[in-house]
């Protein structure tokens, strides 16, 4: 049994945020129920790349566990089977445009009139009270995230997956799990609400902070981190390697390592504080004798002195890693390969049963179940 064993999860959701939240949900065990349009899931049609039988990877990635009934919400039927899984439901997820669920009875307060337990979640783009359309790239661009990646100097990048949806979705499931252990707690429900827009300023932690806080507007920097050094992609003698160097203890192994010990007390670079402000001329220093040997002899030297570092792998390459390093990152979701949740529960361990489903595969049963 997982932990959310008996939870049932209405899912309204679609693309990323929604549909990874309640993935989260339910490899912790709760029954999730999606619920789509007779279209199916935009991102059935988001090709390529596609696995072997031709499904998209992308729909796969966040819809394992859960199964599928496909509803026209303007056929006053289907309409009022949504109505009574709403009324069933422990949980109700959706990241439609904001007014979209009360146009058919399906906003909080609709639901909550009939089932005053419910723990209702809405996942919108900038907030209640706004309807620009909430796609992960815009809000790194509106957020001042894009401002952030790149090289100085040069344009703007977005990162190379959706992290401000990821991050949105794992802070959707966060006020999930405490509103039900406040409904264990008290008996009630409540109306759970983030947005992509919010949750982008909480996830740039530091560099928000630097604006917030200390009035700083931080700028790209490239692989440079604004308050950490050497803390960046290097070059050996034959390719990159990351170092990273969080203080100042880290640093003195790194200079004995590269057979410099006398930079640790160099005055330039003793402290933190000093090695960012002298940078340039510590960088100059350390390529010199990292251009002295190849990325992968230095990559057992350094990690041998307790440095963090390592190469820039490819995706490929990390799965591997994970592999070699017993995470056993690969699970088999009903023959589909999927990447493992990354949890470890000792007493309720997550579950990966259900392969993502196909459009209304399980429609028939849902709506038996919703008849009885």
């Amino acid at each position: 049994m997982g932990a959310l064993d008996g939870i049932v999860v209405a899912d309204f959701s679609r693309v990323l945020a929604g549909p990874y939240c309640t993935m989260l949900l339910a490899d912790l065990g709760a029954d999730v129920i999606k619920v789509e349009g007779p279209r199916g899931d935009d991102t059935r049609q988001w090709l390529p790349p596609t696995d072997a039988n031709g499904v998209g990877t992308y729909y796969l990635s966040v819809n394992r566990n859960k199964r599928s009934i496909a509803l026209d919400l303007t056929d006053p039927t289907d309409l009022h089977a949504a109505r009574e899984l709403a009324r069933r439901a422990d949980v109700l997820v959706h990241n439609l445009r904001p007014g979209a669920m009360e146009r058919f009875g399906l906003g909080y307060d609709d639901v909550a009139a009939t089932n005053a337990e419910v723990v209702y979640c809405s996942i919108s783009g900038f907030g209640p009270k706004a309807t620009l359309p909430g796609y992960d790239l815009l809000v790194q661009a509106l957020s001042g995230m894009m401002s952030l990646t790149g090289s100085p100097g040069g344009p703007p990048y977005r990162a190379g997956v959706a992290v401000i949806d990821v991050m949105t979705g794992l802070h959707a499931a966060t006020g999930i799990l405490a509103a039900l252990h406040h409904r264990d707690t008290t008996g009630q429900g409540q109306h759970v609400e983030t947005n992509l827009l919010s949750a982008a300023l909480s996830s740039l932690v530091n560099q928000t902070s630097a604006y917030v806080a200390g009035g700083v507007v931080p700028h790209r920097m490239g692989n440079e981190h604004l308050s950490l050094y050497p803390y960046e992609p290097m070059a050996t003698g034959d390719g990159e390697l990351i170092i990273a160097v969080g203080n100042d203890q880290q640093f003195r192994r790194l200079a004995a390592a590269l057979g410099t010990p006398g930079l640790a007390d160099d005055p330039r670079f003793a402290t933190m504080a000093q090695r960012n402000a002298n940078r340039r001329e510590l960088r100059a220093l350390l390529l010199d004798r990292l251009a002295e040997r190849p990325a992968q002899e230095w990559f057992r030297i350094l990690t041998d002195a307790d440095i963090p570092c390592g190469p820039i792998n490819d995706v490929r390459q990390g799965v591997d890693l994970a592999t070699e390093l017993g995470l056993a990152p690969i699970a088999l979701a009903d023959k589909v390969p999927t990447i493992r949740n990354p949890l470890t529960l000792s007493a309720t361990p997550t579950r990966h049963d259900l392969a993502p489903p196909e459009l209304d595969e399980h429609g028939a049963e849902i709506r038996k179940w919703l008849k009885n």
